[in-house]
């Protein structure tokens, strides 16, 4: 488990790809469910986050490791945001979603909760403590949904309380869940592969996915989280079941070349996510009713994937050229060099 699976790689970086997608799709067109965005939208960060959880390695002794994440997740992501927004915007950027940079915090906040819940329970061994933290993971995440859609209601919290609370990124939180199954299929590795194996399985998975994605939303709390969850949790499954399959698949054909460009990018999610807000072409806005005019999904997604890619690629450009600087790269993206 400690070499790089080509699989996981690959799924990083379809999700990354995802991403820059959704943003032209909010930043750019000024619509955040348009060319099945709204559908990509139940498994992308779930996926992101089960990912980050299945390559989380928790060793004693445990401040080392916070010290790392929190030189590769924090300090890289603090520069990137002051150059995104410098003084005095700078300062006005550390709400909920960080100036758009929440996805770093909230990832090291993710490895603290694991951390701090793991270190409270370990008296329990065996597959108790992994009940514990599960159950204490749905309710961090319940709470934070549950906050997040009641936020304008909650008329009787101190301004303080929600500017902290906002600070911690704490309606993120939802997303915890996705990240501690992720530690779960790593702990559970040959199950989980037996599970993602079984086609039927697999089948009933990926119909019950589609089936949610079409359930309209409501304002109904339990619906709209059981919604977030087992669709995150099916999307999730789905998609490590194929990239699974297309990887075994690809060993008996000449796939593997075509899924290389997709583990590279896998490898490099921390530099894309840090640099493709700088190229993100938002004066596409003013053309945004030009393409909602052809009224067709399919054509919004391929002009819309286009642009995606373009910015993957400018994104990747410059930090190769970063990269070429061990001290940039190593300060700027927590890259690793060679003595």
């Amino acid at each position: 488990m400690s070499k790089r699976i080509g699989y996981i790689d690959a799924m990083r970086g379809f999700t990354m790809i995802l991403v820059v997608y959704s943003h032209v799709c909010t930043f750019c067109l000024g619509d955040s469910n348009m060319a099945f965005n709204d559908v990509f939208f139940l498994f992308r960060l779930p996926c992101f986050f089960f990912i980050s959880g299945w390559l989380f390695n928790l060793t004693d002794p445990v401040w080392p490791i916070i010290k790392k994440k929190f030189m590769v997740q924090i300090v890289p992501t603090l520069f990137f945001l002051f150059l995104l927004a410098p003084p005095p915007d700078f300062f006005h950027q550390f709400g909920a979603f960080k100036g758009g940079y929440w996805f770093t915090f909230a990832l090291f906040i993710y490895f603290l909760l694991y951390i701090g819940s793991y270190l409270l329970f370990r008296r329990y061994q065996g597959k108790k403590i992994d009940v514990i933290m599960f159950l204490v993971a749905l309710v961090i995440s319940m709470s934070a949904y549950w906050y997040d859609i009641n936020y304008s209601r909650l008329s009787s919290m101190q301004t303080w309380q929600k500017d902290i609370l906002g600070l911690l990124s704490f309606v993120t939180w939802r997303y915890y869940l996705f990240f501690f199954l992720g530690t779960l299929a790593r702990k559970y590795y040959h199950h989980f592969l037996q599970l993602t194996s079984n086609v039927k399985l697999v089948a009933i998975v990926v119909i019950a996915f589609f089936v949610i994605s079409k359930i309209p939303q409501s304002d109904i709390f339990i619906r709209e989280y059981l919604r977030f969850a087992i669709g995150g949790i099916l999307g999730m499954t789905m998609v490590f079941a194929a990239f699974r399959f297309l990887y075994t698949y690809s060993r008996l054909s000449s796939l593997s070349s075509q899924l290389s460009p997709l583990e590279f990018v896998g490898t490099r999610t921390l530099d894309i996510y840090l640099l493709h807000y700088f190229f993100l072409p938002r004066f596409l806005m003013a053309y945004s009713p030009q393409l909602h005019s052809y009224n067709n999904s399919l054509i919004e997604f391929l002009v819309i994937m286009l642009i995606a890619l373009i910015v993957l690629l400018l994104s990747l450009l410059t930090s190769y050229t970063i990269r070429l600087s061990p001290f940039l790269g190593h300060y700027m993206f927590g890259a690793k060099y060679d003595c």
